[in-house]
């Protein structure tokens, strides 16, 4: 049975990559995420409104699982510290080593899938610029939620304020909750592995990988159980983009070299020289000169080429049609 495609990730034409183009392409956008998270600070006391709403909508739909499972991982160092070292490390990780092994293992599936990824990116981050959330972990004590970051950091590199390196957690926007693109990213990464993966392992990492991240960022405080839902919309939103982002930037691509050669005095849509003879002319047209008769399969030259006295010796006749003229 032929393999159906995923819309929005099918294969991209084929266009060889090149590492040293891609990479700086992907610090660009990742350096972008960084600045947008910290640019979309936004009010605190609205950051807190947004995240006692979103509690109080899983309450009344009884979604609220992030109770039970801070309260897990906070008695349970166990569970607590793993799940710390998890959110703190693996987003970073994970998703550029599926990134590689996409680059290398199945290049024509690449740029599809980067572009599904990066698109998905940006529109977390109008997310984090129009609804800044407070986490969980941020909310006062009186609603139930221990920071299990700041109650393991003397296990990890982080420090008390937030997943950032000790000392440099000011320079986070810990308000940059909705949505989850930890969940967002994950989710990611498992279609990726699930739909290029091979063996069972590979397939079982592709499951279990974005289910643990869910659960993660619940039971640390860090995401509500809605935001890890919006992550996934988000990505499904990018996904259905896709397409149209990438016909958009093949155009734009277009548009500038077309410039680029228009300053430089090319010409992008000249056409290839015509072939030329032995002696410098210009190579005459095959059919030039011949009619073709019912009933035949070649044409018969009706036209002689050669002045006159020059005819070969031989007629089609007594040659046969299409038969070539002897040597001269």
């Amino acid at each position: 049975m032929p393999q159906t495609e995923t819309p929005g990730i099918e294969a991209a034409p084929r266009i060889r990559l090149r590492w040293w183009t891609e990479l700086p392409l992907i610090l660009l956008v990742y350096a972008c995420y960084s600045a947008g998270r910290l640019l979309a600070r936004g009010d605190v006391t609205t950051a807190v409104d947004h995240g006692l709403a979103i509690l109080r909508v899983e309450k009344f739909l009884f979604l609220n699982a992030e109770h039970p499972l801070n309260r897990l991982f906070t008695r349970e160092a166990w569970l607590g510290v793993p799940a710390d070292f998890w959110y703190a490390s693996l987003h970073y990780v994970v998703t550029p080593a599926v990134l590689i092994w996409l680059f290398r293992s199945h290049a024509v599936r690449y740029r599809a899938a980067r572009t599904w990824l990066m698109t998905s990116t940006f529109i977390g981050l109008v997310g984090f610029t129009l609804l800044p959330t407070c986490p969980p972990r941020l909310l006062s004590a009186s609603h139930g939620f221990v920071d299990t970051m700041a109650q393991y950091s003397s296990y990890g590199w982080w420090g008390g304020e937030a997943s950032a390196p000790r000392g440099l957690g000011g320079m986070t926007n810990q308000y940059a909750a909705m949505p989850s693109l930890h969940v967002g990213w994950a989710l990611w990464c498992g279609v990726i592995l699930w739909k290029y993966g091979r063996s069972p392992l590979t397939k079982t990492a592709a499951v279990l990988y974005p289910l643990i991240t869910t659960i993660v960022v619940m039971g640390t405080a860090n995401h509500y159980f809605l935001d890890a839902v919006a992550g996934a919309a988000v990505m499904g939103v990018g996904l259905l983009l896709t397409p149209y982002v990438t016909r958009t930037a093949q155009r734009a691509g277009a548009r500038l070299r077309a410039r680029v050669a228009g300053l430089t005095g090319g010409s992008p849509g000249a056409t290839a020289p015509v072939p030329v003879g032995s002696h410098g002319a210009t190579a005459s047209i095959v059919s030039g000169g011949c009619q073709t008769s019912a009933g035949e399969h070649f044409p018969r030259q009706r036209e002689s080429r050669f002045p006159d006295g020059a005819e070969p010796s031989a007629s089609p006749a007594e040659a046969g049609d299409g038969a070539p003229a002897p040597a001269r």
